[in-house]
């Protein structure tokens, strides 16, 4: 069998619905023959404070240094993505890179925020499946 590829991504959502980030790690963690390497900062190793306005700058060095790695950037598209500043501070910076973006639209949701649609390459359902395929026909 072949070696597989060591597929790095970041994964851009809001820690107010933080769950569907576990799901979505513990999905990709139990997916067949794939092997993947999280590049985001989980909530409870966050880098600054998101909210304070003299570590928005530094925050925003520390999501580039995340980004440019990565050979995908997901996003978890639910609509509370149209309200986050940090979701599309992190979309900005990967299309300014050019990394490929695949939205995951949450499981039960039929609508897809804007800021997402209109740059991602691919928008999938919320299964491993799909979201794997994605990855390795979308990364770089």
């Amino acid at each position: 069998m072949p070696q597989l590829k060591t597929y790095g991504l970041f994964i851009s959502h809001a820690w107010e619905y933080n769950d569907d980030y576990y799901r979505l790690v513990d999905m990709l963690d139990g997916a067949p023959n794939f092997l993947w390497k999280n590049y985001s900062v989980p909530e409870h190793d966050p880098v600054l404070d998101p909210d304070d306005p003299g570590d928005r700058k530094s925050l925003i060095e520390e999501l580039k240094q995340q980004i440019r790695p990565v050979n995908c950037v997901l996003v978890l598209s639910g609509m509370y993505v149209a309200h986050s500043f940090w979701i599309q501070k992190e979309i900005d910076i990967a299309v300014g890179y050019g990394k490929p973006i695949v939205g995951i639209r949450p499981r039960g949701q039929e609508r897809v925020p804007q800021a997402v649609s209109a740059v991602a390459e691919e928008i999938v359902g919320w299964t491993t499946s799909s979201i794997v395929e994605a990855i390795r026909e979308h990364s770089i």
